[in-house]
């Protein structure tokens, strides 16, 4: 299967094809958010995988929207990283980290009181997951073009603490409805300044993080980065007629900045009732991107393979069946049967539902 054979380009070498797509825990309970024992087990468990991206790392404090996520801003943080990076290496595996700010889907509950940073100050009209539980979201502050240049460099920081941490690459997240995507969109942003209205100016935000990574001595061949052009009723974002144009002034503009990949997600929902929206989100850019190109989309075994075989893709990344099954390419490699995960314990802390699932030759 050439899912499961190995992958060289300019910036990656692979053992196979196969990734571990980003997925929130939230195990990261204690007062540093900063990894434990814990993510290094977790990771090392699964490092098979051809290349492993992290759960969504905050970048700066006003960029958390969730309990216990691990952060990359703090020296306590890239220490706790370093355990999980080691473990994975030990099993000569690849990871990079994800960076994350969400932006207006966070909750006063995270930062004193004071207002989440957006684009704009419109709503999402989504819930927050406090640690109170969940809360409706808030009207959050529109951002001064001096937050928006603070953010920036708190971007291209946490690329540089991800590499003090032994990671080897990032991932900028740039999807799913969070910060950068809520830049892209004109449901969530109506700025009128520099970073609003035309598309070049809603696509700046984003240039100026990898501007500025490698201006901060980031090389772009360690950093990727994932769009979900399609996303309609995610996290407050609903596709607007000019969607998809942004995005593809974004990737034909990528490709002059040599990135190590960049990784598409298929619509999550249905989105055949909307006229703009795409059939197929790899089959529509990949004659527009020369570089790497990764694919999620719930994908099986079989469905992976297929889509590598027809060239949109060269990877496939997997979110919820890592969950279950540490050993995944194993399991692809013998054709075995993949294990149920249990919804209930995917954001509980400790161990359960994290660490304790078996591979499957220790669970036949």
């Amino acid at each position: 299967m050439q899912l499961l054979e190995p992958f060289q380009s300019k910036h990656l070498s692979l053992r196979n094809r196969v990734v571990m797509a980003p997925l929130t825990r939230c195990r990261a309970a204690n007062p540093e958010l900063k990894p434990t024992e814990i993510h290094a087990t977790y990771y090392r468990q699964r490092a098979s995988a051809g290349l492993i991206i992290t759960e969504a790392s905050p970048i700066m404090p006003r960029g958390i929207g969730y309990i216990n996520t691990p952060g990359i801003y703090s020296k306590a943080q890239i220490e706790g990283w370093k355990g999980v990076t080691a473990a994975v290496h030990e099993e000569g595996g690849v990871i990079f980290q994800q960076l994350w700010h969400v932006g207006r889907i966070s909750h006063p509950d995270f930062h004193k009181g004071e207002l989440p940073h957006a684009p704009s100050a419109i709503n999402p009209n989504m819930k927050a997951f406090t640690p109170e539980g969940f809360k409706p979201t808030v009207t959050p502050k529109a951002m001064t073009v001096a937050e928006i240049k603070e953010t920036i460099r708190a971007y291209a920081q946490g690329a540089l603490n991800s590499l003090e941490a032994g990671f080897d690459g990032v991932e900028i997240h740039s999807s799913n409805g969070y910060l950068v995507q809520q830049f892209f969109e004109s449901c969530s942003n109506h700025r009128t300044d520099e970073y609003g209205g035309s598309i070049e100016n809603k696509a700046r935000f984003f240039f100026e993080i990898l501007d500025t990574m490698k201006e901060m001595g980031v090389p772009l061949g360690q950093v990727g980065c994932r769009f979900n052009p399609c996303a309609h009723e995610i996290l407050g974002i609903t596709m607007s007629e000019d969607s998809i144009a942004v995005f593809e002034y974004v990737i034909q503009r990528l490709n002059d900045y040599g990135l190590a990949y960049m990784h598409l997600s298929e619509p999550f929902k249905d989105v055949s009732h909307i006229p703009y929206a795409l059939k197929s989100v790899a089959g529509h850019f990949r004659p527009m991107y020369n570089g790497v190109l990764m694919t999620n989309k719930g994908y099986t075994r079989e469905s992976g393979n297929a889509i590598i075989e027809s060239g949109l893709a060269d990877l496939v990344a997997y979110g919820k069946p890592y969950i279950g099954n540490p050993d995944l390419v194993e399991r692809f490699e013998n054709n075995w049967p993949l294990s149920k995960d249990n919804r209930k314990t995917y954001y509980t802390p400790g161990i359960k539902g994290y660490i304790d699932y078996p591979p499957y030759q220790q669970d036949a």
